[in-house]
């Protein structure tokens, strides 16, 4: 049941669409336009690394056939378009922390099998001064809000960045994967809580698999029982990212 003070904030502050002005039924919610706007990923698609297929295919794509990322599963809910950015970029960059609801919403319908079947939901680490700087780990806030509609428990400290890293958007697949070697590491004091469990690691997009790959082995190494993938948005053309 809806309280008369939401009713009333509604009335005085009625929520708006995520990417546009328009009035919408409650917060975190896409209008009518922007909802047909956003491309979302749906069955078939690449069970390793969300790309979605034309048509049903043989479960991985070529990339993945060829070069096997470490984890099990990963779903990303939107393709990262322009429409993407909108919903991605206020969160990650633009101080806008409550996009985080909206987003999650989206990552636990594409994830839903995922996140059932996760014993914990860890996010992948943002480095010490980085997170100084944006007051927040965007993928730390999509995991606890995944997490939350799934009854899952969210261990957000479990991973950490030994190093910060050059930003990976303007580096090639190569580089990027050599920029995140030995660039994260599991928590000494948190490896009770992955140990023997099936974890769901949680970022805001996927794009090379570069950084996914160094928290995946990271959470193996300290004895996960498997590792899946959730994000918010899958790059598939690196280039573009």
């Amino acid at each position: 049941m809806i309280s008369a003070g939401r009713l009333a904030l509604d009335f005085l502050l009625p929520p708006l669409c995520l990417t546009c002005d328009i009035p919408v039924a409650q917060p975190g919610l896409l209008c009518a336009e922007c909802f047909r706007a956003t491309a979302f990923i749906t069955e078939p698609c690449c069970v390793g690394c969300g790309v979605p297929f034309a048509a049903p295919g043989e479960g991985l794509c070529a990339e993945c056939r060829a070069d096997p990322p470490p984890w099990e599963r990963a779903r990303a809910a939107v393709l990262y378009d322009g429409q993407a950015r909108r919903l991605v970029l206020p969160l990650k960059y633009g101080d806008r922390p409550e996009m985080a609801r909206g987003l999650a919403a989206m990552m636990y319908r594409a994830g839903l099998r995922l996140v059932r079947e996760a014993d914990v939901l860890v996010p992948v680490p943002l480095h010490r001064a980085r997170l100084i700087g944006r007051r927040y780990n965007q993928a730390a806030m999509l995991a606890q809000a995944v997490a939350r509609l799934g009854g899952r428990v969210a261990v957000l400290d479990a991973l950490l960045r030994t190093r910060r890293t050059a930003p990976l958007a303007s580096l090639p697949a190569a580089a990027r994967a050599a920029e995140m070697r030995d660039a994260i590491a599991m928590r000494p004091t948190r490896r009770g809580a992955i140990a023997g469990r099936r974890v769901l690691l949680v970022d805001d997009v996927l794009t090379s698999g570069a950084t996914a790959r160094a928290c995946t082995r990271a959470l193996l190494a300290a004895g996960a029982a498997a590792v899946d993938v959730l994000v918010a948005a899958r790059v598939t053309d690196p280039r573009e990212h």
